[in-house]
């Protein structure tokens, strides 16, 4: 089963937990806003993301951030200043900032740090929000700079009602897989449909943020900076 909070997989419409972790990120957008507008700051808010932007678009869409930083688009911090300077007038004015974990800067790599875990030989990703403000300030931005990472917070807790109804019709899909010794492959929701995909056609391709998906757009529209 699909099992992935980042929707990172192209081989299904959908991964479960997904939407939870959407939900959990949007709802710390909102939450952010209401200080944020009080002391007139900017919040950074780190959300996880390694390749894939998905939770850091959807959380500013929703949330209606003002700067929105992903893995697929590398960010120039000019672009990023100039988008937040806007939103300040006379000292007045505030702004939140959702940035994926593995966003990171043009010419820049990502925040990391190889683990020391036995066997878990990915490396860590951490810290881009603490390295913007940095950057921030080191290009001169004036304003109060706050971050937040929600780290592990996306991961657990009670999922909603979409994900358990996911995660139940994966189930039942994949029991029926076993019992029928169709093995070696992923169920994968290709809407309207639940159908077994081989593993290696499953993770041959990533879901990653393209120029042209319609959300995106969407997100332009709305006038969120993305960094470019």
């Amino acid at each position: 089963m699909p099992k992935t909070i980042d929707n990172d997989l192209s081989s299904t419409d959908s991964t479960f937990g997904f939407q939870t972790a959407v939900q959990v990120a949007t709802e710390a957008v909102d939450k952010l806003v209401t200080t944020a507008a009080s002391h007139n700051r900017v919040f950074v808010l780190e959300v996880m993301g390694r390749d894939a932007g998905w939770i850091a678009l959807h959380a500013a869409v929703a949330g209606g951030a003002e700067v929105c930083l992903i893995p697929e688009i590398p960010y120039e911090i000019e672009k990023v200043k100039a988008a937040l300077e806007k939103r300040f007038h006379y000292d007045r004015g505030f702004a939140v900032v959702v940035v994926s974990e593995g966003a990171f800067p043009k010419g820049g790599s990502v925040v990391a740090h190889q683990s020391e875990e036995v066997g878990y030989r990915n490396r860590v990703l951490g810290g881009i929000s603490r390295q913007l403000i940095e950057e921030l300030k080191a290009a001169g931005f004036q304003h109060d700079l706050r971050e937040t990472v929600l780290g592990h917070l996306q991961r657990g807790g009670i999922p909603i009602a979409y994900d358990r109804v996911l995660a139940a019709q994966f189930g039942v899909k994949a029991f029926e897989m076993a019992l029928k010794g169709d093995f070696g492959k992923m169920v994968s929701y290709q809407h309207p449909d639940f159908v077994a995909v081989p593993l290696k056609e499953a993770i041959a391709k990533p879901n990653l943020v393209t120029k042209k998906h319609a959300l995106l757009d969407t997100a332009l529209g709305l006038g969120i900076c993305l960094g470019n």
